[in-house]
């Protein structure tokens, strides 16, 4: 066992014990800390949803914060892509919003719309209603990581949060935005209330990373879908040290930190710095690119997800040209440079996956 200080002071158990022993020779985890590998780790972002036949048929009928909270629906829905592809890595099946959800925020996840939050937030007591998460909230949580750590032995599972800037979104402009203005007009025009909404998702999100990790994940992502909506100086001043802090509290657990952001060619060299061990990123930044301006740390992605949808030979072509980029950076984990396109052929998912992981790196 090992005893760490969780978000707000908590004492955070992580059971080791519970780990299967052949994580240690985990081509995901030792690309995640920058060691050698014997092949190129992938794994895909929103690989478990949408495009798989058998994850439509078992969510079939039920809403999506409903299946996040079903321990055996997240337990198989997980394991799918696993077994289909032979991934390097699992990924918890949740949602940004889920942590939220939990501790008594109105809100639903509308089909075609996304997250929709009833009564938005909008001043200091707002925020100050919304409870700080503990593992009493998401009970649910931990059955699911463990049943999953059991079945998935030596393939890692990645815990998943959202970030504070695009959690907070969500939050101040009661949906998904493209203009993100009201969520731009706290954060410059209320600043009191901003750095307490963000503290108060930041202390959410450590603390849900935390019960995953406690559980038996391996690794976690922060997710941030809004991010690149920013510049760097406001990045830096109103959102950094919040997603600073919720890395900072996994790093303490001892896990490989995943950092993704979309559109955030801009920003990379930040969100580095805010504390990852790799950098997610997306399909329009070249990864080359990418590596000079990350520091020290490993990076992820980043074939453009529609890629998928040309000939075969077109797209493992350009597969290689990612891998052959990736060779530069401290360690490379392959991945789609955003989600799995929903109309996306999973024979072909099947295809690419068996080229990175069979490709030559000496």
């Amino acid at each position: 066992m090992c005893e760490h200080a969780g978000a707000g002071g908590r004492l955070v158990v992580v059971d080791s014990t519970s780990r299967h022993p052949g994580l240690a020779d985990s081509a995901f985890l030792k690309a995640a800390r920058g060691e050698p590998v014997p092949h190129t780790p992938v794994w895909y972002m929103r690989q478990a949803g949408r495009s798989l036949p058998e994850y439509l048929r078992v969510r079939e009928g039920v809403g999506m914060l409903e299946s996040c909270m079903d321990p055996d629906l997240v337990t198989e829905i997980t394991l799918q892509p696993v077994r289909r592809y032979g991934v390097d890595a699992a990924i918890f099946f949740s949602d940004i919003v889920l942590p939220l959800k939990a501790v008594g925020v109105d809100l639903d996840i509308k089909p075609g719309v996304g997250p929709v939050v009833a009564s938005p937030v909008r001043t200091l007591a707002d925020v100050e209603a919304i409870p700080d998460l503990t593992a009493e909230h998401v009970p649910f949580i931990t059955s699911a990581v463990h049943a999953l750590v059991g079945e998935l032995g030596a393939t890692p599972l990645i815990g998943f949060a959202g970030a504070p800037f695009t959690v907070a979104s969500y939050l101040v402009e009661g949906g998904p935005s493209k203009e993100h203005a009201k969520t731009k007009a706290m954060m410059f025009g209320a600043p009191d209330v901003w750095d307490a909404l963000m503290r108060k998702i930041a202390g959410i999100a450590a603390a849900y990373l935390s019960v995953q990790v406690a559980a038996g994940a391996s690794a976690v992502q922060l997710f941030d879908s809004w991010a690149g909506a920013l510049t760097p100086a406001d990045y830096a001043e109103h959102v950094m040290p919040h997603s600073a802090r919720v890395l900072a509290a996994a790093g303490e657990l001892g896990v490989p930190r995943i950092h993704f952001g979309v559109g955030t060619s801009n920003l990379l060299g930040l969100m580095g710095e805010a504390g990852a061990d790799v950098v997610g990123v997306d399909w329009r930044t070249p990864l080359g690119s990418a590596i000079g301006v990350v520091g020290d740390r490993g990076v992820q992605g980043n074939l453009d997800p529609t890629l998928v949808f040309a000939p075969t030979d077109v797209m493992t072509r350009r597969a290689a040209e990612v891998i052959e980029a990736g060779r530069a950076a401290k360690g490379h984990i392959f991945n789609l440079g955003h989600g799995v396109i929903p109309s996306t052929d999973p024979a072909q998912l099947e295809r690419l996956t068996e080229f990175v992981q069979s490709y030559p790196l000496s």
